[in-house]
């Protein structure tokens, strides 16, 4: 494996965008490969790091302690498994009975749930389908590793009681912040806004892209005062029960229709991705299904030198009645490592990150959302010296409470920067 002081000496000659590692003031060293460098550190004639990963992802495989975890948690005996984080279940089934009888309650306009965290505290890598190695004949002893080390990716998690507090009343757990303000965002990594949108058809992605992005372009303008400009660039959709055609068309800027709500805390960026996604965008458009952007090298080096942050909104299409969009805030959790999940294509490798169970995590949900409400979550922000948040993390959960034929979410999933 190449060492860290070559990877840094590659750069000199690379054309890959190589950002620097950048952590929060305080914050523990990321649980990463390579001490947390971006792969594109470790570029190969413009490959932006992407051989690198796969034989990272090979060699991790090769160990075998993942295999090793996933024994020690499917041959464990009956009943909770204790862990060093405290008491886990392989079901939500079992995670919602052992709530239900230890009596665990929240404050008013609150629940408790079940919430899956991972509990493998080493880096991950998932090959995306529409990498050329897939049908490869040429790789398939190295897909058939991939592939099973992809589907253990889903075995590592346990459920754990958790406690949603009503983000419609941060006042009341945090006195004189209102969860409809950039102060929001900045103190908990997570907020609310109110639309009133022309969109008619979410499933329609060119009209998505049409009449919804300039809408939360515009929103996230009036949002944040101090932002210069706004940049949405991508979207999802999911709904569980739509019946139609499904396919993602990525050419097309159609992302599909997602049967699948998030089962795992995460979140969508980190310290690498959040500056390499945005210097993507500006100089390459890379994956951009929103406003074409043409920034130079040194145009983006100027425009990333001040702040900038990605931001997540989620607008429902009709009130959610069941998988509602959970939110985690900030400094619940700023002192905890996250642990990397590496994605790789054909011309970057991703960087997401999933973290561990701790009681002190600090999550908020938006019982019966309106389709008026966008709930907004951090992905990134530059800004590293502590004095706002970094970013939420999120996932979706099961209400309990809702009635057994409750529909289940349907909403629409932005993706945004916004720059200052």
């Amino acid at each position: 494996m190449d060492s860290i002081e070559g990877a840094v000496e590659n750069t000199e000659t690379s054309s890959a965008y190589v950002p620097p590692l950048q952590l929060t003031e305080g914050q523990p060293p990321p649980i990463a490969t390579n001490g947390g460098l971006s792969y594109y550190s470790f570029d190969r004639d413009g490959d932006a790091g992407t051989s690198m990963a796969i034989e990272d992802a090979l060699a991790l495989a090769a160990e075998g302690e993942g295999e090793r975890v996933i024994e020690m948690l499917e041959s464990a005996p009956p009943g909770p498994i204790e862990t060093e984080w405290g008491l886990g279940f392989r079901s939500h089934e079992e995670c919602l009975d052992y709530i239900m009888a230890n009596n665990i309650a929240a404050s008013e306009g609150g629940i408790a749930v079940p919430l899956a965290y991972t509990v493998y505290e080493r880096p991950t890598y998932s090959v995306v389908r529409s990498n050329t190695l897939w049908n490869d004949p040429a790789q398939a002893d190295k897909a058939k590793i991939l592939r099973r080390a992809e589907d253990n990716n889903k075995r590592y998690n346990l459920f754990f009681p958790t406690i949603m507090r009503d983000a419609r009343r941060i006042s009341e757990y945090h006195p004189g912040l209102s969860p409809n303000t950039p102060e929001c965002m900045d103190r908990l990594g997570l907020s609310v806004a109110h639309c009133d949108s022309k969109l008619q058809n979410a499933y329609d992605s060119a009209e998505v892209e049409r009449v919804f992005y300039p809408e939360i372009e515009k929103l996230l303008l009036e949002f944040f005062p101090d932002a210069t400009d706004a940049l949405v660039y991508n979207h999802d959709v999911f709904d569980k029960d739509y019946t139609g055609d499904r396919t993602e068309d990525q050419d097309a800027k159609n992302p599909g229709v997602n049967a699948n709500y998030s089962n795992r805390v995460h979140n969508d960026l980190n310290d690498n991705s959040g500056r390499v996604r945005c210097r993507e965008l500006l100089t390459k458009n890379l994956r951009n299904f929103g406003r074409q952007q043409n920034y130079t090298e040194a145009e983006a080096d100027a425009k990333m030198s001040r702040r900038f942050v990605s931001i997540n909104l989620a607008k429902p299409i009709e009130t959610v009645e069941q998988y509602p969009f959970v939110l985690c805030a900030w400094p619940s959790f700023a002192d905890q490592p996250y642990i990397n999940n590496y994605r790789i294509y054909d011309d970057r490798v991703g960087e997401t990150t999933r973290f561990t169970y701790s009681p002190d995590h600090e999550w908020y949900w938006f019982p019966q959302q309106k389709p008026t409400e966008v709930s907004m979550l951090k992905c990134y922000d530059s800004v590293t010296d502590g004095s706002v948040s970094r970013w939420s993390f999120h996932t979706a959960c099961e209400d309990p409470t809702a009635p057994a034929n409750a529909s289940c979410r349907k909403n629409v999933v932005v993706r945004s920067y916004v720059f200052f």
